[in-house]
């Protein structure tokens, strides 16, 4: 009885004060947006055939739209400083819409990768204005909003792309992909109907609290270089296993491309739980004793999955890895924490941007090593670079 009762206080603390509107739509459509980009690694055997893609420059795609998200949380960063959430958040999903539009009715490979960049884009200026906005409104329970929102992230990444999969299977892959337009559209007008209306610094007229200086000299911490060594680190793993593992699972294990997208859903279906959960702990024991804990878990599943064969085995090493998931409630809640208000959505974006770029040449190497042979090495490789960001943990100050 008293964990149900601390969980309906939890409840009541985030839903309190009309605030609880705004984290579903927040969390809604971020589901809708990363979910759609996870569509894409379940379609790559399908580019690959109508546009003439071999395993490195299906990588590129992927590395595309990942770069084009990392380089656009610069500007949404600074936005996020100057303007209204509420207006950076359905420009995002706005901006998405186009490029996916694009995409499905892309004639050529050239298309194909504008668009797809266009696509990154749009998702590039919804995660700062989002983790902004949730600090605002939920400055003690910022690990928890995170985590509900990244859960939702990874209910959309494990309902989405296993659709997909069918869809592409039976009628093809531009209904696979272009079937979350329509939900992707409401998402647009739940956030404009239920976000905040109104900031100081909704006309843009207001200057920056900081200058160009004080934001470099703030990010030049100790603290955030470790931060931002291990959110590179961490990055490069993420971005090189979500792009090939259901490739991986067809080519390497003999999986079906049905049964392989369900176990891709499967490791998204797991941090729906890990998520909320990593991000109540961190909120309760601090970086230091939490990160560890999630990403134990993931380092022996990466390990092992290279001498495991068998739809069972393969669903258990799945589980395993995923609970790496429960990263970003942990570190995206720290570093919001630990960057001063003034700078908040600059620091954030820079520090987000400048890792996702150094880390979206991932899938480019791991889609070249795997061409060569190596498919399994470069998964014990991953387990390694997961070992690292771990260890670098126990550097940083609980904060």
């Amino acid at each position: 009885m008293g964990y149900l009762d601390s969980v309906r206080r939890e409840l009541a603390g985030l839903w309190s004060g009309g605030k609880g509107k705004s984290l579903i739509a927040i969390a809604v459509a971020w589901g809708l947006l990363v979910g759609t980009r996870m569509i894409y690694p379940p379609l790559l055997p399908y580019f690959s055939d109508d546009f003439g893609l071999t395993l490195t420059t299906a990588g590129l795609l992927v590395s595309i739209i990942w770069l084009a998200q990392s380089i656009g949380q610069v500007p949404g960063g600074i936005l996020a400083d100057r303007y209204s959430e509420r207006k950076i958040l359905t420009a995002s999903v706005s901006v998405t819409v186009v490029g996916l539009a694009v995409v499905v009715s892309a004639p050529s490979a050239l298309v194909l990768f504008a668009a797809t960049a266009v696509v990154g884009f749009g998702l590039s200026q919804y995660p700062v204005a989002r983790m902004t906005m949730l600090s605002d409104l939920y400055p003690s329970r910022l690990g928890r909003a995170l985590g509900m929102t990244m859960a939702s992230a990874d209910l959309g990444q494990t309902v989405l792309p296993p659709i997909a999969s069918v869809l592409a299977v039976v009628v093809g892959w531009q209904f696979g992909l272009g079937y979350v337009l329509p939900f992707l559209c409401l998402s647009v007008v739940g956030l404009w109907w239920t976000l905040p209306k109104s900031e100081p610094e909704d006309d843009g007229t207001a200057e920056s609290n900081a200058s160009i200086r004080e934001v470099v000299a703030e990010l030049c911490s100790p603290t955030i270089a470790i931060m931002g060594v291990m959110l590179f680190l961490f990055l490069f793993v993420w971005q090189t296993f979500s792009a090939f593992y259901p490739t991986y699972l067809v080519d390497e294990k003999g999986l079906s491309p049905p049964v392989a997208g369900a176990l891709f859903g499967l490791f998204f279906a797991a941090g729906v739980v890990v998520k909320p959960l990593a991000g109540a702990a961190y909120d309760r024991v601090g970086i230091r004793r939490s990160l560890p804990v999630v990403l134990g878990g993931s380092i022996v599943g990466l390990a092992v999955l290279p001498f495991v064969d068998g739809v069972a085995a393969l669903v258990g090493v799945t589980v395993l890895i995923s609970t790496m998931l429960g990263n970003g409630a942990i570190t995206q809640s720290y570093l919001t924490e630990i960057i001063s208000n003034d700078v908040q959505g600059t620091g954030l974006g820079l520090v987000r941007s400048s890792t996702g770029m150094l880390s979206a040449g991932g899938p480019v190497v791991f889609g070249a090593v795997a061409q060569r042979g190596y498919f399994d090495e470069g998964y014990v490789m991953l387990a390694v670079v997961v070992a690292v960001v771990t260890a670098l943990t126990l550097l940083l100050p609980d904060g």
